[in-house]
């Protein structure tokens, strides 16, 4: 499967009705919790204009344009994601400050430094070309504007086989990299990490809170799980494998901050 089709199978399993069933209104481990985190990480200001890259159903965007006054522009590769977005933006009062756009993270469609602060949650260890990504939000970013993320830590060499291949991959497990590894990724294009921190324990939380769902809608919606095409046969030793992973230091989620330096 080529870097597209990858691209296009992500964007439309996270743009399914069930994805919002099993993980919540936030796509990423911490929920909005953790997202307030990053964004005071980033120092965000009323008036700054902010990217969210992979901005999913606009839940974060919206967030910092409501909390933090900032001007939030998202930008998802899936229309049905950009039109819910939109949608919610309508319902909660904030076109005014925010924008939806569909769009590739590897090409982003906006022109050089025009950004305050760029965030992407859960997001670069789905992306098939992480170079090209960092450099489109390098290029975008101001002269010493900051990158926030927050993602899928992984021991690459030490993870087990349900947590390989496109379903995991989707799940943001099966192209994780360690902490150092997405650092490196960040500095070949520009962004010196500033800070990072390891929130492993959401790591669980979320995947006790998929179990859950999954065990509820097993009972009480299995046709939606089917027509989803969740394999509820597999699905079990996907997510007893990730809890072990995690506690074995093998996955993890952390938090990083990187500056764009200076020319």
């Amino acid at each position: 499967m080529n870097h597209e089709e990858i691209k296009s199978c992500c964007a439309d399993a996270y743009s399914k009705d069930i994805v919002a069933l099993l993980l919540g209104d936030s796509y990423h481990p911490g929920g909005t919790a953790l997202t307030r985190r990053l964004a005071d990480r980033l120092a965000l200001t009323p008036g700054a204009r902010v990217l969210d890259v992979a901005s999913g159903r606009g839940t974060t965007a919206l967030l910092l344009a409501d909390a933090y006054g900032v001007r939030a522009d998202g930008i998802d590769y899936a229309p049905a994601n950009t039109a819910l977005a939109r949608g919610a933006a309508e319902a909660s009062g904030l076109t005014d400050r925010t924008a939806f756009t569909t769009g590739d993270a590897e090409h982003l469609p906006y022109d050089n430094e025009v950004f305050d602060a760029v965030v992407s949650e859960c997001a670069l260890c789905t992306f098939p070309d992480k170079p090209r990504a960092a450099a489109e939000v390098a290029r975008v970013l101001k002269p010493g504007a900051r990158l926030g993320i927050t993602d899928v830590t992984a021991d690459t060499d030490r993870l087990p086989p349900e947590l390989r291949g496109l379903t995991a991959r989707i799940a943001c497990i099966a192209d994780a990299r360690p902490l150092n590894d997405y650092a490196k990724v960040l500095a070949t294009a520009g962004l010196r990490t500033l800070t990072t921190e390891r929130h492993d324990e959401a790591m669980i939380r979320m995947v006790d809170q998929v179990q859950a769902r999954l065990d509820l809608l097993r009972i009480t919606a299995p046709a939606r799980l089917a027509d989803a095409g969740v394999d509820l046969d597999a699905a079990p030793a996907v997510l007893d494998a990730a809890r072990a992973a995690v506690t074995d230091g093998v996955l993890g989620y952390a938090l990083l901050t990187a500056v764009k330096s200076a020319p």
